[in-house]
């Protein structure tokens, strides 16, 4: 069990924040393995782009470390949402000294925090050899790419997730107080007393000047980052799953009937199931797994084929569905439900 005590002045002070690093570090921890349902598509995708990447650190770390991946790597978030950008260049400008002692802490342990010495990969030990501030560099990009690979076709579409969340925390909170709020993160955390406690196989008790919640579409369960070096005086992140399935599946592809897909081809019908609402390519892109420059073709047929309409909504082109796409979609949905049922 996991004790956070916190003064009303802490309460006062705690807050929420949308991490996309944290997204990123959560897929090289074990956890990230076995993801729960909601975050399938997203983390099993991340860990496939982890295994065939050219990304040594990071893949040696995850998949041949020893189940804990150094702090340094998830930044405190200093903001409500900071950028990944912002997010990255904290990585790369860590001090040396605090990425040496971090990776040092994987091979001599850490039993106060359950980890346990190990060998370090041959990968990480070269980089060491090369100094905490190469390491840094080197992890920073390596995460960039990753971002890249894995992340940012679909971020768009995840951070709008994310942000949902947060709107439904503020509405508790504003409607039945903080106490409610905690307790309605998940059944793992409970707030009584002046203590958020949350479920682990850690013992740890502390007194904290606030807390830091970061909702996450990758962990599978509540978790708590305490910043190994307390220099700073950072208060721990409080991580925990979104649950809603209804908003998670906003990152999960709309599956078309089989007829459609046959019509249309497999993409250009999930893209045209998939528009019940307004959405831009890039939202479209990161829901099915897609570039932008795929997205944006197929989304061209439909236009021509008067299945979709485009306008401008600011600074995106947000596409729509026809009534006639509707009725495509509709037709051969009642075809199928006749011949089956």
């Amino acid at each position: 069990m996991i004790e956070l005590t916190v003064d009303a002045a802490g309460l006062a002070r705690s807050r929420f924040a949308v991490s996309p690093l944290h997204e990123v570090v959560a897929t090289l921890l074990p956890c990230g393995l076995q993801p729960g349902p909601e975050a399938d598509p997203w983390v099993a995708r991340a860990r496939r782009v982890l295994r065939r990447a050219r990304l040594p650190l990071l893949s040696e770390l995850a998949l041949n470390g020893p189940g804990y991946v150094p702090d340094f790597l998830n930044p405190y978030p200093s903001g409500p949402s900071p950028t990944v950008e912002e997010e990255l260049e904290r990585v790369r400008c860590t001090p040396p000294e605090r990425v040496m002692g971090e990776l040092e802490a994987l091979r001599v342990g850490r039993p106060r925090n359950g980890l346990a010495p190990s060998v370090l990969p041959e990968g990480v030990r070269r980089a060491m050899a090369r100094g905490g501030a190469h390491v840094a560099r080197q992890a920073a990009e390596e995460m960039r790419r990753y971002w890249e690979l894995a992340f940012a076709p679909h971020w768009e579409a995840a951070k709008a997730v994310l942000d949902a969340e947060i709107g439904r925390c503020a509405g508790v909170l504003a409607g039945h107080g903080a106490a409610r709020l905690f307790n309605s993160l998940h059944p793992d955390i409970e707030w009584g007393e002046g203590t958020l406690r949350v479920v682990s196989r850690l013992r740890i008790a502390l007194p904290v000047p606030m807390v830091v919640v970061v909702p996450s579409l990758v962990m599978p369960g509540p978790g708590v980052a305490v910043d190994p070096t307390r220099e700073e005086g950072r208060p721990p992140m409080l991580i925990y799953p979104v649950r809603d399935r209804a908003v998670t599946g906003a990152i999960a592809p709309v599956v078309p009937p089989a007829e459609v897909a046959q019509l249309l081809g497999p993409t250009r019908a999930g893209l045209l199931a998939a528009l019940t609402q307004p959405a831009s390519t890039a939202h479209l892109a990161g829901r099915h797994f897609l570039s932008p420059a795929t997205v944006s073709y197929h989304l061209g047929v439909l236009h021509r084929a008067g299945l979709v309409t485009r306008a401008r909504a600011g600074r995106s082109v947000l596409y729509r569905r026809t009534p006639e796409g509707s009725r495509l979609l509709r037709q051969q949905l009642a075809s199928a439900r006749g011949r089956h049922g």
